[in-house]
């Protein structure tokens, strides 16, 4: 079993590190730690596959950084979303809320302002910068996050890691690499047995996408 989670450190040390990268930055993909901007597309669509086609929906996006999720939904003609974005990091939602919405609604939440409930909930690389945190803790505090993930969404909520499959080589203590079976396994036996892995895109990574059961299911 994994310690007790120092779950205020893990945040502050997220937060700070971050923080940093968007003074250094500015509200790019360089700011929230993307190496391109073709590769963060490319991780949204990933994501955006958890969503079914409807009229409109809404969709949280769970440490949202300065926003570009909602750009990218705009980009897609999925202007009818009623975005929500939630980040830890005060500076992050102050950038976000500094951009214009490209969306028929967007707001932002920040870490201690409650979340509504919404058909989707989704994150992108917000499992990957783990700081030197003992894997063992950081995979507990990733099941804390999709516990909550869990209970704000109605139809589905996904999210992506790094992947543990490539070369080791290319692991580092900073960051998390997961292991896509034992995360897989873990969503099927806590949230739901419609449970998606996607390790098929060109990025050292997976995405998971787990659907809720229909009523009466």
């Amino acid at each position: 079993m994994a310690p007790h989670i120092p779950a205020r450190d893990i945040l502050r040390a997220v937060d700070d590190y971050y923080s940093v990268r968007l003074r250094a930055f500015g509200p790019t993909h360089l700011g929230v730690d993307w190496r391109s901007e073709e590769s963060q597309r490319l991780r949204f669509d990933v994501l955006l596959r958890a969503i079914r086609p409807a009229p409109a929906f809404s969709l949280i996006d769970y440490g949202c950084g300065y926003g570009a999720l909602a750009d990218h939904l705009a980009a897609r003609a999925l202007h009818h979303c009623e975005y929500v974005g939630h980040d830890i990091s005060d500076a992050m939602i102050a950038a976000a809320r500094g951009r214009p919405c490209p969306l028929v609604s967007c707001r932002y939440a920040g870490r201690n302002d409650p979340l509504p409930d919404a058909d989707y909930c989704v994150a992108s690389g917000v499992f990957n910068v783990r700081l030197g945190t003992e894997p063992e803790v950081w995979f507990e505090y990733m099941t804390q996050v999709w516990d909550e993930m869990n209970r704000v969404s109605r139809l589905a909520f996904a999210f992506n890691c790094l992947s543990a499959v490539p070369d080791v080589a290319r692991r580092t203590d900073a960051l998390y690499h997961a292991d896509p079976a034992r995360v897989v396994d873990h969503c099927r036996r806590r949230y739901s047995p419609w449970v998606t892995l996607l390790h098929d895109y060109p990025l050292p990574e997976f995405t998971v996408i787990v659907g809720k059961p229909p009523p009466g299911a």
